[in-house]
């Protein structure tokens, strides 16, 4: 019965292999299009941003700081 017990370790490490295997080299391409989707707008919205100008009163370096890092510049 131990050599049993013996032989289901490596059966089971090669069960969980395989099954690990597959679910790495699945096809991960389905989430692509939408990524690139939301890419699109994010860079549409950048150049709306861009094209903008600046409030009355409101330093350009500062608000071209603010649109580069995405948080107010001290």
């Amino acid at each position: 019965m131990a050599a049993l017990a013996w032989l289901l370790i490596p059966l089971f490490a090669v069960v969980g292999a395989a099954i690990w295997g597959s679910w790495a080299s699945r096809n991960k391409t389905i989430g692509d299009v939408a990524e690139l989707a939301g890419y699109a707008r994010f860079r549409d919205a950048m150049e709306r941003s861009h094209a903008t100008p600046a409030a009355p009163g409101s330093s350009t370096t500062t608000s071209a700081a603010t649109a580069a890092t995405g948080s107010p510049s001290t």
